[in-house]
């Protein structure tokens, strides 16, 4: 591990994400779950994979998990299981990666987007009703940064119209609302595992939850090639299948998600704590549920200045996300152009992502808050939050 340099003395970097003190705290578990898929050889779905299904969907409070082997591809799969297609919008979020929008061009529908809640970052109730017309066939709220969306006006007003909610829960496991998990909130829900999430695959990975046994199904068919039985292949279908290999490193990872959570949670009070009197903006997690700190993403003026301090300091970092979706070169066709969203892209121009993972020490922590005041000039909040 490199040095970096701090006041004159060389110190260990910290890194935006550190996986490998995770995997060092339970190797033993880890390699014990992928011997048993080595030795079964079942590499392709099999049971480790429906170990992990039947575990998270009973975590979710879901009655079906389907596994696949990204979050894309759930998102995908459940725009076709709710028969979104040509001619179709779908209200997404102008924040959010870039995932989430991308199936809604898959099925030949078309996104339309909507600001986000200036508190929660996630997808406003409050603009909601002026998006919906006789073309919408679902709307996708996004649970941005492991804190979720606002789901009970957007319930409300789904239900009005008929619609089905599709929860992105890629950011968000184990994040609750109203003592409700993240997954058991709408009609179906889509979860992506890729390594650097609170539960992360060591590849990609992804699943579906939801509590309707038909949609499973279909969900299983669409991730196999459409076939039910073996070699008859009813509909048209994509190789989404999850990897057995990944299945088993979820399974153990599963076990060890809301000590991870509740890990990050202490990190997070103790940036806000240690960041209460500067200029920079914190999270502000809400009091209807659980925020599990994804990303710890904090906003500041001269954001990017702050970002070179920090990596001259050996200080990882990271931009969810500095160009919002509706002003990404492949939605330019749709005409949402600057300014039609100014909190997503307020957000999007002074975000800054700060360490964040369980196994953060408090010195680290510290270290991280140090080099934030010494690069906004130990800066005190002049301006309201």
């Amino acid at each position: 591990m490199n040095s970096a340099h701090v006041y004159g003395q060389s110190v260990p970097p910290i890194p935006f994400l550190d996986l490998k003190v995770q995997y060092q705290g339970m190797a033993a578990e880890i390699h014990a779950a992928l011997d048993e898929v080595l030795h079964n050889t079942a590499f392709v779905l099999g049971p480790a994979v429906q170990k992990f299904e039947q575990a998270f969907a009973a975590y979710c409070g879901a009655k079906h998990c389907v596994g696949l082997n990204s979050g894309t591809s759930a998102l995908h799969v459940a725009l076709l299981c709710l028969g979104v297609g040509a001619g179709d919008e779908v209200i997404v979020p102008a924040m959010s990666f870039i995932a989430t929008a991308w199936p809604v061009l898959y099925v030949g529908a078309r996104p339309a987007f909507v600001d986000i809640d200036p508190r929660r970052y996630t997808l406003d109730p409050t603009g909601l009703a002026a998006a919906i017309t006789k073309r919408t066939k679902a709307i996708l709220p996004v649970h941005l940064y492991g804190q979720c969306a606002d789901m009970d006006p957007i319930l409300r007003l789904a239900n009005q119209h008929g619609l089905p909610v599709i929860e992105d829960a890629a950011q968000a496991h184990g994040a609750t609302y109203r003592d409700r998990r993240a997954g058991a909130l709408g009609r179906i829900a889509c979860f992506s595992f890729y390594p650097g999430k609170n539960l992360g695959a060591y590849g990609e990975g992804g699943a579906i939850v939801t509590d309707d046994a038909d949609l499973a199904d279909l969900a299983r068919q669409l991730r196999d090639h459409g076939q039910k039985t073996r070699y008859v292949h009813e509909r048209l279908g994509f190789n989404y299948r999850m990897e057995g290999l990944q299945g088993a490193v979820l399974d153990v990872k599963l076990r060890h998600l809301d000590a991870w959570n509740a890990g990050r949670r202490q990190v997070a009070a103790r940036y806000d704590e240690l960041l209460a009197d500067t200029d920079v903006v914190t999270p502000a997690p809400c009091a209807d549920g659980d925020h599990v700190y994804h990303i710890y993403a904090i906003r500041c003026e001269a954001r990017d200045e702050l970002k070179a301090v920090l990596q001259e300091c050996g200080i990882g970092t990271n931009l969810h996300y500095p160009i919002p979706i509706h002003l990404q070169k492949p939605f330019a066709p749709f005409g949402y152009g600057p300014g039609r969203f100014p909190v997503a892209e307020e957000l999007g121009r002074t975000e800054l992502s700060l360490p964040m993972y369980a196994e953060l020490t408090p010195e680290q922590i510290e270290r991280v808050v140090a080099v934030v005041r010494q690069a906004r000039g130990d800066g005190r909040r002049s301006a309201a939050r």
